[in-house]
């Protein structure tokens, strides 16, 4: 045996031992890492301009005479008031904003246009109740249509619109029910395009709430005919213009309001399907089954007014904002940024906005790797009385896992020198 030979074999036996000792340190490190982990808790401040003071306001429970009722926020969708929001009712007119919704999605397919000339059947002319008196054997444009549909709530003008898009009221009705199931509206089933009583014929206030939320996100180039006053469209026996006025009651009042639908039958009562802005905060409403035109006008004022009197929706942070910085264990970079994936909202009673804690909670250090937009930690939002609200958080960039070596000299660095190198 040379001397050269043991030298090399004494060299290959201390390279050896050190690799094992390094993979010691390394899972000895790790584990103490573990040991040490925990969730960090750091208070993640929204920026001040959506901190505004809240009032002291009154009670959060309105009264309704209302059978059924739902008011929620349009932005955040957060329900703000619901009575029996959930039980089967028949929409009468409010079915309308139905088939609205399957026009403009016509419309905005370019299967129909807005001058588009459509044909009034027999059929359409005979229907009873609320009418636009289109005539027999006419033609009338897609537009005239809409406004004699949402304006002047016309039972002839929704069957036209039926029989032209489908071929016949019964095949669109079956249309408007497989439209509402992709919109997620689980609680209805569509007879006819406009409202007329019939007992398979339902829906429920949230999926009318979830219907006008769904209108007015989708087709805003449509929406604003919900907010005209009135409609002229054809003579009387006279030959004088019969001009109707919207039937909406909170549209002659200083609300906001710029839609949605009324209704009534005998078996529904009389309802309201209301949409008001004010501040660039809109808020929806569903009521049904009240007794008389005068209580749903004065209860649907007073309760979407409390509505925007006792809830607000702040803007927390913004899609992209950095809500706090988390160690980085065993990666190529030290630190990465927990960030919104979205724009975070909350809508809250106003009187809790002082109570709320918003904290980041993550667990710390992160070990490598981490992908782009991997969910990191969590956004918490607290307040007295609400249920806890947690956001995902996602990370800034990607992390790679540090090499053998890196991670050889990280783990002997925590050993010899503790957390403070990594």
């Amino acid at each position: 045996m040379t001397p050269f030979s043991v030298s090399r074999r004494s060299i290959i036996a201390a390279l050896a031992a050190i690799a094992v000792l390094a993979f010691s340190a390394e899972a000895f490190a790790q584990q103490q890492q573990q040991q040490q982990r925990r969730s960090r808790q750091a208070p993640a401040q929204p920026p001040a301009a959506a901190q505004p003071q809240a009032p002291q306001t009154a009670s959060l429970t309105p009264e309704t005479t209302a059978k059924q009722a739902i008011i929620l926020d349009f932005k955040t969708g957060k329900v703000l008031f619901e009575k029996n929001a959930d039980q089967r009712m028949p929409p009468s007119s409010m079915s309308k904003i139905m088939t609205a919704y399957m026009a403009f999605k016509a419309l905005k397919e370019n299967r129909i246009q807005l001058d588009s000339m459509l044909p009034v059947s027999q059929k359409a002319w005979r229907i009873q109740g609320s009418k636009m008196f289109v005539m027999i054997g006419t033609q009338v444009k897609v537009e005239d249509l809409l406004r004699g549909m949402i304006i002047q709530s016309g039972n002839d003008a929704c069957i036209v619109l039926a029989e032209g898009l489908a071929g016949s009221e019964e095949a669109f009705a079956e249309q408007m029910t497989i439209e509402a199931r992709k919109i997620g509206l689980t609680g209805s089933n569509f007879r006819n395009a406009s409202g007329w009583p019939d007992p398979d014929h339902y829906t429920t206030a949230r999926d009318l709430a979830i219907l006008g939320k769904r209108l007015i996100a989708d087709f805003p180039e449509y929406y604003k005919y919900y907010a005209e006053l009135d409609f002229t469209y054809g003579t009387d026996d006279k030959g004088k213009p019969i001009k109707q006025g919207n039937r909406n009651p909170l549209l002659y009042k200083n609300t906001g309001a710029d839609g949605i639908k009324t209704g009534h039958t005998e078996d529904a009562g009389y309802g309201l399907t209301a949409s008001s802005v004010r501040d660039g905060r809109r808020i929806v409403g569903v009521f049904n089954g009240w007794q008389s035109m005068r209580i749903r006008a004065e209860e649907s004022e007073r309760m979407m007014e409390w509505a925007f009197r006792e809830w607000g929706t702040y803007a927390l942070f913004k899609k992209g904002d950095s809500i706090d910085k988390a160690d980085v264990w065993l990666g190529t970079k030290p630190t990465v940024q927990l960030l919104a994936p979205q724009d975070i909202d909350l809508t809250i009673p106003r009187r809790l906005r002082p109570q709320i804690k918003v904290v980041a909670s993550f667990d710390s250090p992160i070990a490598a790797p981490i992908a782009p937009g991997q969910e990191i930690g969590r956004l918490v939002v607290t307040a007295p009385g609400l249920d806890t609200i947690e956001i995902p958080l996602v990370s800034d960039t990607g992390v790679e896992r540090l090499g053998l070596a890196g991670r050889m000299n990280a783990a002997l660095a925590y050993l010899l020198w503790g957390a403070g190198k990594k």
